[in-house]
């Protein structure tokens, strides 16, 4: 492609043929070495870029992206619907409303219900969690779709 520049080899069939000497082709590439640099970073750049581009965000994608960066080898991370219970209410006698329970009636904590609760549940290793909780943070929220919540779960 057009942005593949070996600039050691052009720097050499740029000079003129009786210049093409070790020393004058050594000076040279020390004068192009900063502008190598700034292309070597430019194209690692370009890739992660392309990566960013590639990945949004689906289960899939997020999934991915996760075990890409933390978990490669095992690919342990993954997600699952967050926990979406309906609340039950119970009134008081002085509030005068019927109030017709199961037999058995489940308290969950506050953001296990629907309206309070997260949409999806990351589960990731233990030891990967308390190692890179910031950037796992990180990396949810940047493909997460907005106004979507989330937990992080050991397993």
């Amino acid at each position: 492609m057009w942005f593949n520049i070996d600039y050691k080899k052009l720097t050499v069939l740029l000079l003129p043929i009786a210049l093409r000497k070790p020393k004058t082709i050594a000076f040279v590439n020390c004068l192009t070495q900063p502008i190598d640099t700034v292309y070597q970073d430019w194209k690692q750049k370009r890739e992660d870029d392309w990566y960013k581009l590639a990945h949004n965000g689906q289960v899939c994608k997020i999934e991915g992206t996760l075990n890409d960066e933390f978990d490669p080898v095992q690919r342990r991370i993954y997600i699952d619907d967050g926990d979406s219970f309906p609340q039950e209410y119970i009134f008081n006698e002085e509030e005068d409303k019927k109030v017709f329970l199961d037999d058995t009636l489940f308290v969950f904590s506050e953001d296990e219900y629907e309206k309070t609760g997260v949409d999806f549940v990351v589960f990731v290793p233990s030891e990967l969690v308390d190692a890179n909780i910031h950037k796992l943070n990180y990396l949810i929220k940047y493909y997460k779709i907005a106004g979507k919540r989330f937990r992080i779960e050991k397993i």
